[in-house]
């Protein structure tokens, strides 16, 4: 497989023009979400293509990621006219290019898309890699199609209007890439200031991590092996962002991932000795810059059903990917539902 085209640049003309140089497209279509049209919109309006084409915007936050907005898309791409020559341009974090990867996929058996992502979650994960699909019923992604974006071209010029809850989220999928690759790099994650460092090293740090994720979906376009690899802190993630569903509780995903990163590393400690001071060093980060999802003991039961019924489950069980040290996979690891349980217990004492 091919790596797909990431750009990393500041002049978003330039980048988008370069983009689309490879395209025999008739028509251009900008997909967007109410807070992007406000805050991002407003930083590449003297893109020509970008202002003269017609825009297409959903309503904002993740539980409007579902299928009544997939229809209203493509109610809007059959008033506009859009044919198959037709390219959307997704300008958005992970609900935008979520939505707009799948609308665009399956719209007359498929559109041609480029993300542009505004957040640094959208950066770093929802845009990069293929993975497109909304909520359904309750459940996090649970319709979707691989198909990856032509191109991603990747910014900073958008990160100064994300508030300090959208960077963290973010950064917690640089966290995960960090435990995936290095102590290096995971030691100078742990040591940058997300909130007020400098951009540059930011940028840095954050094309590091496009990388990682770049060479493992190349090499796993289809979730078949190594791609597994960047389920680590996702499926509990997932568990506690769908119990936060549940009690009507807003949880960024990128929190739960924070989190749930440290209840699957004291799973992987657990099962495969994953170092106890490496442990409490990610949950000191996590307690200090995410806080916690507090559950209690009565919450075990319904984290275990939802962890059950993960998409990555093949017979019920609980799948994880964990790791024996840093850089060091397990890849589809059962775990018991005592073990779950036992690694609950150590993430309330750690984080609450």
């Amino acid at each position: 497989m091919e790596h797909q085209q990431i750009i990393f640049s500041n002049d978003i003309k330039e980048a988008i023009g370069t983009s689309l140089k490879a395209f025999d497209y008739n028509k251009v279509v900008i997909l967007t979400d109410v807070n992007t049209q406000q805050l991002a919109l407003p930083k590449v309006a003297d893109v020509p293509v970008i202002a003269q084409s017609p825009c297409i915007t959903i309503k904002s936050g993740d539980t409007n990621k579902n299928i009544e907005a997939a229809i209203a898309v493509w109610k809007q791409l059959e008033t506009i006219g859009a044919t198959r020559r037709t390219v959307i341009i997704n300008i958005g974090g992970g609900v935008v290019t979520d939505l707009g990867g799948f609308a665009a996929s399956v719209f007359k058996r498929g559109l041609r898309f480029i993300n542009v992502p505004t957040t640094l979650l959208g950066a770093v994960d929802a845009s990069i890699g293929g993975k497109t699909g909304i909520n359904f019923n309750g459940l996090k992604n649970e319709i979707g199609v691989f198909n990856e974006a032509d191109a991603v071209i990747i910014s900073t010029i958008f990160f100064d209007t994300l508030p300090a809850t959208e960077k963290l989220s973010g950064y917690a999928e640089m966290l995960k890439h960090g435990l995936l690759s290095d102590r290096q790099y995971l030691a100078a994650l742990l040591n940058h200031d997300i909130i007020n460092g400098d951009r540059n090293q930011l940028l840095e740090l954050l094309r590091q991590s496009v990388i990682i994720k770049r060479d493992i979906v190349a090499a796993d376009p289809h979730e078949q092996g190594l791609r597994r690899a960047l389920n680590l802190g996702h499926t509990v993630g997932h568990a506690f962002e769908s119990l936060a569903m549940k009690r009507c509780e807003h949880v960024p995903h990128g929190y739960a991932v924070a989190w749930g990163l440290v209840a699957e590393l004291v799973l992987s400690h657990i099962a495969y000795k994953f170092p106890t001071e490496t442990l409490h060093a990610v949950a000191q980060f996590v307690k200090e810059n995410y806080g916690t999802f507090h559950i209690g003991c009565d919450d075990y039961k319904e984290i275990l059903a939802l962890m059950h019924h993960d998409k990555k489950s093949q017979s019920g069980e609980i799948n994880c990917s964990l790791l024996a040290d840093v850089g060091d996979l397990r890849l589809g690891s059962t775990c018991s539902d005592d073990d779950v349980a036992a690694a609950l217990d150590i993430y309330r004492d750690l984080l609450q």
